[in-house]
């Protein structure tokens, strides 16, 4: 078959559609979303993301990687750079409701992953953790990024990490009893990989722990705007300042 002009208007009838910038917008920081997270980002039903989804694969803009049950898109072929290049020509969109401009921060910044934290928040305390010999990596890489089999959105089923020496003086500084958790029944250890910042976070009994710590000394609040999101409050941006060095 000949093949005739680049056909522009067909690649530029895709970002036409407010919803489909919407989703290509959630996903424009490099994360890897599920359509469930991406429909509650852009604000489109459960089927409406779907239809949109399946329009930017077919175009190639967006690529999608299951784990478990679900599939997790991410950005593609010329998306990212065809999204800088328009957003440079285009004005800005004023944000109509406050809900609007909140709720997907709110999530990014720290949220309760059952009952650890998660978000920026839970990666920078774990990574913090790392830092300061609470705890370290066995398999020669020194940071809390995505390993190779690691399922988005999903607690490891094995994972790199062991207590450090200094375990037991930083957590004991943050007001967790380090001994008192081990003698849990629950796995002392266990990390999940961020959805929203792709980097490990803690998990398991001492991250539950943790959690409890933060919440009862009234360090993180939660949020009424968004499920699952909490906030760090000034005492403990103060406290995890003071012994992790965290500023979020």
């Amino acid at each position: 078959m000949l093949e005739g002009d680049a056909d522009i208007a067909r690649t530029a009838a895709l970002f036409a559609d407010r919803a489909r910038v919407r989703v290509l917008l959630a996903l424009a920081d490099g994360r890897s979303l599920a359509a469930s997270v991406l429909a509650a980002e852009a604000g489109l039903s459960a089927q409406g993301v779907s239809a949109h989804l399946a329009k930017l694969l077919d175009a190639g803009l967006l690529t999608a990687e299951r784990s478990g049950r679900h599939r997790f898109y991410r950005l593609a072929g010329p998306a990212p750079e065809l999204l800088e290049t328009l957003a440079r020509f285009s004005p800005a969109r004023p944000v109509r409701s406050l809900k609007e401009g909140t709720r997907a921060e709110a999530l990014r910044s720290a949220r309760t992953c059952y009952d650890h934290v998660a978000g920026r928040l839970g990666v920078a305390v774990t990574a913090a953790l790392l830092e300061r010999d609470a705890l370290v990596t066995v398999d020669g890489r020194p940071d809390t990024t995505r390993r190779d089999g690691d399922r988005i959105s999903a607690q490891l089923k094995e994972h790199p990490y062991a207590l450090g020496p200094a375990a037991g003086t930083v957590f004991g500084a943050l007001g967790v009893d380090l001994a008192a958790v081990s003698a849990s029944r629950r796995p002392l250890l266990r990390f999940c990989l961020d959805w929203s910042e792709q980097r490990h976070h803690l998990a398991g009994a001492l991250g539950a722990a943790l959690t409890g710590r933060l919440l009862d000394a009234g360090w993180l609040r939660r949020r009424a705007e968004a499920h699952r999101a909490v906030r760090l409050t000034p005492e403990g941006a103060v406290a995890l300042r003071d012994v992790l060095g965290v500023t979020i």
